[in-house]
């Protein structure tokens, strides 16, 4: 590669590459898995009433599966919608931050800067909050609908696992859609 074909990207270019981009960051990463996990116990806990004891590898294999699919699906609703949000509150995030920096003397270019770099940490944080709360929601439904009505005559452990792991597949399945 000779040295005009090896540009370095400007501060813009890497802001739009991490804003369309599907990685998260280690915090999201933290805060989706810390989540996902307290989600996929809590049922084992409150829902079924179920020693450890007995089976805990199951519980335990269960439980980490079913926290990778819910982590899973927070980071894809996330994704698809963070673009729509920003979309939605890049007039309101303009006339905030121009309100802000009134009075100080700035070119065009940094204000644009500070809109862009302003307006992804709120569609970043909407996003997050919506993708947690909308997954949990539509989990906890069907965790209840399989443990009470789908699985009910089977044994605790085995509705457990039915329930629990197959609800955060239906989840992940539902959160690879891109509407």
């Amino acid at each position: 590669m000779t040295n005009s074909s090896k540009k370095m990207l400007t501060r813009e270019e890497e802001l739009l590459l991490q804003d369309f981009s599907c990685k998260i960051s280690r915090k999201a990463m933290i805060l989706f898995y810390g989540i996902a996990l307290v989600v996929s116990v809590v049922p084992l806990c409150r829902i079924y009433q179920l020693e450890l004891e007995s089976y805990w590898i199951l519980f335990l294999i269960g439980s980490f599966a079913n926290t990778w699919l819910v982590a899973f699906s927070y980071n894809n609703v996330k994704f698809v919608l963070k673009h729509k949000i920003a979309q939605k509150r890049e007039d309101a995030v303009a006339r905030e931050v121009l309100q802000s920096i009134h009075g100080q003397q700035m070119n065009k270019k940094e204000k644009d800067e500070r809109i862009l770099w302003k307006k992804n940490v709120v569609a970043d944080f909407e996003a997050t909050t919506y993708s947690i709360f909308y997954n949990n929601a539509i989990y906890y439904s069907l965790v209840v609908l399989a443990s009470f009505y789908l699985f009910r005559s089977m044994s605790p452990t085995i509705n457990y696992i039915l329930s629990v792991v197959g609800s955060g597949a239906i989840v992940a399945l539902l959160s690879t859609s891109t509407q």
